[in-house]
């Protein structure tokens, strides 16, 4: 059984607005990815669409799977320290809304704030399908827009049938 794998890092700053709206988490392409063997993470996107500039393309955060399956993602997020009371977190099914079928969240966690830096792990599974892209989203509810200082986002398949 090949289990189908894509994981996603970026140490680039991203600057989260203050709008208290939620926010996909971008991500390079190519080389600086850790692992995309199965292709699930590439400019050029399943539907056509093709990303120039990963840093402000919402594109960029999503994962297209390559195989119907059992879906198990991962995150780590770093945030700045900030004035926020709350960061929020979530894993949703087409965020862009590319397919027929509604936009779906799920994992969905509010955090308080700790002293310094803010770091924080999930898991979560699901079924995932091809056509159906995943991605991770972030929000905070400071006055003035935050920095995620280090993201990573990872789809693990096991494919159905195998």
């Amino acid at each position: 059984m090949t289990v189908h794998i894509c994981s996603l890092k970026t140490d680039t700053p991203q600057l989260i607005p203050a709008d208290g709206e939620y926010h996909l988490v971008h991500f390079p392409f190519g080389n600086s990815e850790p692992s995309d063997a199965h292709g699930m993470h590439q400019a050029a996107q399943p539907d056509g669409h093709r990303v120039t500039n990963w840093r402000t393309d919402p594109r960029s955060g999503l994962i297209w799977p390559s195989a119907s399956g059992w879906g198990s993602l991962t995150a780590m997020i770093f945030w700045e320290d900030g004035g926020y009371t709350e960061l929020r977190d979530q894993f949703v099914r087409d965020p862009l809304a590319h397919t027929k079928d509604p936009v779906n969240t799920t994992a969905t966690d509010h955090r308080a704030r700790s002293p310094k830096t803010q770091c924080f792990t999930k898991h979560h599974e699901m079924f995932v399908h091809p056509g159906t892209p995943v991605a991770l989203r972030v929000a905070h509810n400071d006055r003035t827009a935050r920095r995620i200082t280090l993201a990573e986002f990872k789809l693990a398949i096991h494919p159905e049938g195998a």
